[in-house]
């Protein structure tokens, strides 16, 4: 997808690279499709704040996405590629021969017109959701199950795709994005191809007031501050951290430290993306 670099009118537009949304074929979404989007801005149920520099931004519809692919056996035809402020993928409009209208992902090379299909018996084609089962070994997809019938969890982000490596009893080995490879179980379901919008990583914002509408708040530099407020804080001038390794304000690691705590799964995990 093309992007756009605009003309250094203003400070906050010099070095701004977005999107031209030359791919976008419908400006609002479906109106079956969109529930109203309240903004918790970091905190959790109990009102405490988890997750830091969270808050504010533009107002969001929320559109429900079929990530189960559960309708089987159905063709669907795509009428529309739409924009989603909550991720970073498009979104394709299906609408199937029996009425229903879906959103799924929008694939890379995905046009108009094209028809999908879920299912085992369904082609191996750009789009069409498959069982990982039937899927052939090198194929690229997305969209991945971890549980068969759960509705996919892996592999959902633009240009995001992972590998079928090989078939092991009931299990296929996935290579992810990431470089990790691991195995899924074959009943779950994946869509054929990579993710679309290839360019969302070489968007540049161009200015602070972009991650703002984003909901997104600044941060302040453990350096900046006392050192009774961050482990980084204190000397004269512009010092150092005095440390080994950087820490958060509470003093835990901040780089590297692994946060992974579900030992019952590590086994279906083959080479962590870490190693070498």
């Amino acid at each position: 997808m093309p992007l756009k670099a605009l003309k250094p009118t203003s400070p906050g537009q010099r070095g701004t690279v977005t999107y031209t949304f030359d791919e976008i074929t419908k400006k609002r979404p479906e109106r079956s499709l969109v529930v109203s989007l309240k903004k918790h801005a970091g905190r959790n149920a109990q009102g405490r704040i988890t997750a830091r520099h969270r808050g504010g931004g533009s107002r969001r519809l929320l559109r429900i996405i079929d990530f189960k692919r559960n309708k089987t056996g159905v063709t669907g035809k795509v009428t529309a590629i739409e924009y989603d402020p909550n991720r970073t993928a498009r979104l394709a409009l299906i609408q199937y021969t029996d009425g229903e209208k879906r959103y799924i992902l929008a694939p890379n090379n995905l046009t108009i017109g094209a028809e999908i299909e879920a299912g085992p018996a369904a082609e191996n084609r750009v789009g069409n959701a498959i069982p990982l089962r039937f899927i052939p070994t090198g194929t690229m997809v997305h969209n991945i199950e971890m549980r068969p019938g759960k509705g996919a969890q892996l592999v959902r982000s633009a240009g995001g795709a992972a590998q079928v490596m090989a078939k092991e009893n009931d299990y296929t080995l996935l290579r992810m994005p990431s470089g990790e490879t691991r195995l899924i179980l074959s009943e779950c379901m994946a869509t054929i191809g990579q993710v679309g919008n290839l360019d969302h990583k070489n968007v540049k914002l161009g200015k602070a007031g972009h991650n703002r509408h984003r909901g997104i708040r600044p941060r302040v530099r453990g350096s900046a501050m006392n050192p009774n407020d961050h482990p980084h804080g204190g000397g004269e001038g512009r010092s150092g951290i005095g440390l080994i390794h950087p820490k958060t304000p509470w003093g835990k690691p901040a780089l590297g430290a692994r946060t992974r705590r579900n030992k019952r799964t590590s086994k279906f995990i083959i080479r962590r993306r870490y190693e070498k």
